[in-house]
């Protein structure tokens, strides 16, 4: 987890070592000031990871300042919907982006984005990042990433992998496993991880990268085979399954959350939300609730998380260009 000093703007808000050293939460004023309620944008539709993770948030800053906090659903278009919402927002701090994947894909894939990514954006915070799960059908004459690798070379083309649509985290994570293994297989897109999921224990298809919450269910229950993890070493909360970069070095992948505002939010509000998702993110709750669904707590804040953002963007961004892939 990245631990990096904070900014002592709002200090009146920080604690080290669980030792209050300002007066009680309950007696500091409420923020941003005026401001009534905070609005969570989520640009996904209500349920999974991100909305968990837009709970936890409300509840935090809710203990924190107390203020309301409502979570506002804003889904379409690979999140930019939800993510223009803040762009062309208010600037005042009422108004708190989950930032997720598609941050960085989505101005390679739609030309005419409703907004700058880098320049009306402003992350603040990596909250968490969750791994993916390499997975076949059942009876697929593999259990190995080597064996599947070897697999898939003889028969160039033949095998079909299924993705949650195109330019998908999902279907980015098996275009560059192609890219870095040789392996050729052939799209079959849907329009969401639970169809292709459907598919892929019914045999329909023969390969999924999914979500490793999403599918492990179905993993565990024998509908269908895990092959590798996409972490970099055995994932501490699935450690049955084997990284797929023992056998694919470099080959590190999976979807991840931040927060962020919109870019001109005055920096001591910045700094107050900023200072308010880090210590979220050491919350007991928030890593078990983590945990629960095969995630883990990040707390990078805005330099190094800004700095992940751009290395995300140039390896993700460089893949669908070669890919000519446009919305």
């Amino acid at each position: 987890m990245t631990t990096i000093a904070r900014r002592t703007v709002l200090s009146g808000f920080a604690a080290v070592a669980g030792v209050s050293l300002v007066p009680p939460l309950a007696a500091q004023p409420a923020y941003p000031a005026g401001a009534g309620t905070i609005k969570i944008v989520i640009p996904f539709a209500s349920g999974g990871a991100s909305d968990m993770i837009g709970r936890l948030l409300a509840d935090s800053l809710g203990r924190r300042w107390g203020v309301s906090s409502v979570l506002e659903h804003v889904p379409g278009a690979s999140a930019t919907v939800g993510i223009g919402r803040i762009a062309n927002g208010p600037s005042d701090g009422s108004q708190i982006l989950i930032l997720p994947l598609p941050y960085v894909t989505t101005q390679f894939i739609m030309p005419k984005l409703p907004y700058d990514p880098e320049r009306d954006i402003a992350p603040l915070v990596q909250l968490s990042r969750q791994p993916n799960l390499l997975c076949v059908k059942k009876d697929l004459p593999v259990n190995s990433v080597a064996e599947f690798i070897a697999y898939a070379k003889e028969r160039p083309g033949q095998l079909n992998y299924a993705s949650s649509g195109v330019g998908s985290p999902l279907h980015l994570a098996a275009e560059l496993f192609q890219r870095m293994t040789g392996v050729r297989m052939t799209h079959v897109p849907y329009s969401g991880s639970a169809p292709a999921q459907t598919d892929l224990a019914g045999g329909h298809v023969d390969v999924l990268f999914d979500n490793a919450a999403a599918i492990v269910g179905l993993v565990r229950t024998g509908a269908v085979k895990a092959l590798g993890i996409t972490t970099a070493t055995r994932f501490g909360l699935a450690p049955e399954f084997p990284t797929i970069a023992e056998t694919v070095p470099g080959y590190v992948v999976g979807g991840w959350f931040g927060i962020a505002v919109k870019a001109g939010t005055p920096m001591p509000i910045q700094d107050a939300i900023e200072a308010a998702g880090l210590d979220l993110a050491k919350e007991k709750t928030t890593i078990d609730r983590l945990a629960s669904v095969l995630s883990e707590p990040v707390g990078a804040d805005r330099v190094a998380f800004v700095q992940f953002l751009a290395e995300e963007r140039q390896r993700w961004g460089s893949l669908i260009q070669e890919l000519k892939l446009k919305g």
